[in-house]
């Protein structure tokens, strides 16, 4: 299938300097009313109803979006005021989460509040006492330990963090909050089992991947009637006795035979960022898992698998539908040769799907090309053609009376958690923690890319390896 997304090669991270900046003076108040109106011990800000950013009490997996928006926002910027609230707002409020036993979501709540405040400090963007430093990183291997303690063991040896569904339930998200249990290993933590078994981060980190790639990931090699190369299931059930895969399910996607984007565009990033954070990894740690090379070479697979059908199953501008196979795409029979339209009446756009995508493809894009690699270009046009978009109307708000940033964000379209305004069939026209969380993450890589500053990972500057 050629190519739906309408890349402009010719587009550079330096044209989108403009409109970045837009987005940062939008951001700034939007941040603050937020904190006015949902201060904590009053729940996690989750999405937006009528423009006012509401809670969902289910696992908090949002608290962390809203701190480390406010350090990005300085990351942007350099406004002290708001690395002071992100800095306050972690210590303050996000300890429970490094405990949190019942979740996966480690990476989401705190690389975003901790892993942030770690990573500008290595970076030298401000001063920290070397104990506040120290704090930071043992919250995140306190995290990441946590995390790999959710364990599921498989019928072929390996295993997978469970989803809060329980030990059957391997989702598809949870690729990009490994970076939690990724920086736990790396700061030389492991975890303790009965018995004082010794559990290795790093072995549990390759394995979950493994079995994202293997199961959660299609690659078109007639694995059921519906296995098209880079198709991902959100869910994955097992057997959590034996071990054996079960079935494809979903959670908040339309069905496991089609293909939740924003499920997808997890998967798109988490295996472009740890593809990354392997070359800041020693080649001792990873002969035991077949080499460098093997392990670049099927996370660069996997990556490129999703990220292929995101380009190709995604409409023009970037942004794409809430599930590849919503069922009113069939009232849309070309919605995928033509820019999204937010306002149709069939079936919600999913911008934060989008954010988190183009986020990825562009990492994904750079290392191929600084490996050699031919289509790295491909991704990362792909990518910045995104966020274009994301960056211009109707998606950016800047509407000081709207809290969220990016709008035409879609939660669980199967609950029916989204608001529908008066007038619509659809959801449309609010925003999500994580969209606004993860368009503000793109603005910040994509201007650090225009002016050459230090290219910005969630382990620290390249090579720091500490």
């Amino acid at each position: 299938m050629s190519d739906m997304i309408r890349t402009d090669d010719d587009l550079s991270p330096a044209d989108l300097l403009a409109a970045i900046s837009k987005m940062w003076e939008a951001s700034a108040p939007k941040l603050l009313s937020i904190e006015e109106t949902c201060p904590p011990g009053a729940g996690a800000p989750v999405f937006t109803v009528n423009g006012k950013y509401t809670a969902k009490g289910w696992t908090e997996w949002t608290q962390g979006f809203q701190y480390g928006s406010a350090l990005l926002q300085f990351d942007a910027t350099d406004e002290d005021s708001f690395l002071e609230l992100g800095r306050e707002r972690t210590r303050d409020v996000m300890a429970p989460h490094l405990t949190h036993l019942g979740v996966h979501d480690h990476g989401f709540n705190n690389v975003s509040t901790y892993g942030n405040l770690r990573r500008l400090a290595l970076e030298g963007r401000f001063e920290a006492a070397d104990t506040e430093v120290d704090y930071w990183e043992l919250a995140l291997q306190v995290s990441g330990a946590v995390q790999a303690a959710r364990w599921t063991k498989t019928a072929e040896g390996g295993g997978f963090i469970h989803s809060f569904n329980g030990p059957h339930s391997l989702f598809a998200d949870t690729i990009r909050t490994l970076r939690s249990l990724a920086l736990s290993h790396e700061l030389g933590h492991f975890l303790y089992e009965e018995q004082d078994e010794q559990i290795d981060l790093l072995d549990r980190l390759i394995s979950h991947a493994d079995a994202t790639a293997r199961y959660s990931l299609y690659w078109g090699e007639d694995r059921d009637a519906h296995d098209v190369r880079g198709r991902v299931a959100h869910e994955s059930i097992f057997n959590s006795e034996s071990g054996a895969y079960r079935n494809p399910s979903t959670q908040q996607g339309h069905s496991p035979f089609s293909t939740w984007t924003r499920g997808q565009a997890w998967v798109i990033t988490g295996f472009a960022e740890l593809l990354e954070w392997l070359g800041n990894l020693e080649d001792e740690e990873l002969t035991p898992f077949g080499g460098r090379d093997h392990l670049q070479g099927w996370f660069a697979n996997a990556a490129r698998a999703a990220s292929d059908h995101y380009i190709e199953h995604t409409p023009t501008c970037g942004v794409p539908y809430w599930d590849t196979g919503a069922p009113g795409l069939s009232e849309l029979p070309d919605h995928a040769q033509l820019p999204a339209d937010p306002f149709n009446a069939h079936e919600p756009v999913d911008s934060s799907a989008a954010a988190i995508a183009a986020q990825g493809l562009i990492r994904l894009g750079r290392w191929l090309t600084n490996a050699g690699e031919a289509d790295g270009a491909r991704y990362t046009q792909a990518g910045l053609t995104t966020t274009r978009t994301l960056l211009t109307d109707p998606y950016l708000s800047t509407e000081p009376e709207h809290q969220g940033l990016l709008l035409h964000s879609v939660y669980h379209r199967p609950n029916g958690w989204d608001h529908i305004p008066e007038g619509a069939s659809i959801p449309q026209g609010e925003s999500s923690q994580w969209g606004d969380y993860h368009l503000r993450e793109l603005a910040v890589l994509v201007e650090r890319l225009a002016t050459d500053k230090t290219y910005p990972t969630f382990f620290g500057p390249e090579g720091s390896n500490e």
